[in-house]
C-alpha cells in the first residue's frame, strides 16, 4: 500500500524454544480499522506489543509512517495502547487519569484542559471528569481508558481485547461507538481478539492467526465467505464440517461421498477424484423446508447442484431474531442450520429437507 501508516517486515519474535511469532508481513493504510484475530496463543498479542514497542523483534522490522520505530521505546513512537484490563489508577479523577499521559510529555496545563474537553465530549463522558473510577460504570470506565489512549492525538492505536470484560449488551454498544470514533478521528487502530463477532462488525480487514502465522488476510467480507484454509472455515463463522472423498469431478463442481450419500461440492484447487477433502458449509446457507411429498426427494445431490438431504428437527435453539436448527440427517450425521426464528416455524421432531448449494460451500483437500 503506498499510503501504508504501519509496515512490518519479515518480523520473528521468539519466547525461548517457543516462537511466539513467525515472518509475519503486513501493511495497514492510514484510515484502516485493521483486527488481528485468533484464538489464544496465536500470536496476536506479541504482535500488537511488538508494534506498539513492549516487545522487541529476534529479527525483521517496524515501521511507523516511513520511520523505522524497531529499536525505539514505545514513548517515542507515536502510538497509543488500550488494554483489555482498564488500568485506571483509582486515586485519580476521571480527568486526571484521561490527561495522564499529556503530564508526562510535559504538556501545560491549558492545553491539557482544551484536549481533555475535546475528547470528553467526543466519548460522552463529560460531566465525570471530577469522579473516581469506581463511582462509574464497566462502559464508562472502558470510554476513559479509550479517551487516555487517544488524548494524545497518536498516529495510530492499538487495542488489545478492550471489550472483554465488559458484558453482552454493553460490549455490541461499544462495538458501535468503537467504529464511530476511527472514523472521526481518521487514524489507523489495530484491533486485537478472539471474537469474531467483534472483529466481522469493526473492521475493515481481517488478519487470521494460527501458530504465530497468517492462514489469511483480507476485507472481513472475503474472510467470512471465501477462507483460505480449512482453519479460517472451521474458526470464522459456524460452519458445519463433511468429511468424505471425491467421486468425480465436473469443471468448477464435484461430486463428493458423504456417509452413505453423495453431495454437490465445489472443487477444491488441484483436487482430483479420489482425493480426501473437507467441505465447510456456513448455517445460514443451509435452508430448511418440511418432508413433504411435494417437496420431493431428500436423497443427496441432484442434478441442478443442489444438495437436498432429509432427516429430522432434533433441536431449536432460539437466539432473538435467528434460530439454529440441529437436524440429525438420515446418514446419521448432525447439521445446523440458521434461519429467521419466526419465518421457520419448524417444531422438534418434524421430518425436514435441507438444501444448500455446491458453492454455499468451501471444500479443501484434507491434510495427509
Amino acid at each position: 500500500m503506498a499510503d501504508a501508516t504501519i509496515v512490518v517486515e519479515d518480523v520473528t519474535k521468539r519466547f525461548g524454544a517457543v516462537t511466539a511469532v513467525r515472518q509475519i508481513d503486513l501493511e495497514i493504510d492510514q484510515r484502516e480499522f485493521f483486527a488481528l484475530l485468533g484464538p489464544s496463543g496465536s500470536g496476536k498479542t506479541t504482535l500488537l506489543r511488538i508494534i506498539a514497542g513492549l516487545e522487541t523483534p529476534d529479527q525483521g522490522r517496524v515501521l511507523i509512517a516511513g520511520r523505522d520505530v524497531t529499536q525505539l521505546p514505545p514513548y517515542l513512537r507515536g502510538v497509543s495502547m488500550v488494554f483489555q484490563d482498564f488500568l485506571l489508577f483509582p486515586h485519580k479523577t476521571v480527568g486526571e487519569n484521561i490527561v495522564f499521559p499529556l503530564k508526562m510529555q510535559g504538556i501545560g496545563k491549558a492545553e491539557q484542559a482544551k484536549r481533555l474537553a475535546w475528547i470528553a465530549g467526543m466519548l460522552h463522558i463529560d460531566g465525570l471528569e471530577e469522579r473516581f473510577p469506581s463511582q462509574l460504570s464497566g462502559g464508562q470506565q472502558q470510554r476513559v481508558a479509550l479517551a487516555r489512549g487517544l488524548i494524545s492525538r497518536p498516529a495510530l492505536l492499538l487495542l488489545d481485547e478492550p471489550l472483554a470484560n465488559l458484558d453482552r449488551e454493553l460490549r455490541k454498544e461499544m462495538e458501535v461507538e468503537v467504529r464511530r470514533y476511527h472514523g472521526e478521528l481518521g487514524i489507523p487502530f489495530v484491533y486485537v481478539t478472539h471474537n469474531q463477532e467483534e472483529a466481522l462488525t469493526m473492521s475493515d480487514r481481517i488478519a487470521v492467526m494460527r501458530d504465530g502465522g497468517f492462514d489469511q488476510v483480507a476485507p472481513k467480507l472475503e474472510v467470512y465467505t471465501h477462507p483460505a484454509t480449512r482453519f479460517v472455515a472451521s474458526f470464522v463463522g459456524q460452519a458445519n464440517r463433511m468429511d468424505g472423498a471425491l467421486v468425480s469431478i465436473d469443471g468448477e463442481t464435484a461430486r463428493m461421498e458423504w456417509g452413505n450419500l453423495e453431495i454437490h461440492v465445489a472443487r477444491p484447487e488441484g483436487a482430483n477424484a479420489g482425493d480426501r477433502v473437507e467441505n465447510f458449509v456456513k448455517s445460514e446457507r443451509i435452508d430448511l423446508i418440511a418432508d413433504t411429498a411435494e417437496a420431493g426427494p431428500g436423497d443427496g445431490a441432484i442434478a441442478s447442484g443442489e444438495n437436498r438431504l432429509a432427516g429430522t428437527l432434533r433441536d431449536v435453539i432460539f437466539k432473538g431474531q435467528i434460530a439454529d436448527y440441529f437436524v440429525v440427517l438420515d446418514n446419521g450425521t448432525e447439521i445446523v442450520a440458521s434461519a429467521a426464528s419466526v419465518a421457520a416455524g419448524l417444531p422438534s421432531g418434524s421430518r425436514v429437507i435441507a438444501r444448500w448449494p455446491a458453492d454455499a460451500g468451501q471444500c479443501f483437500i484434507s491434510a495427509g
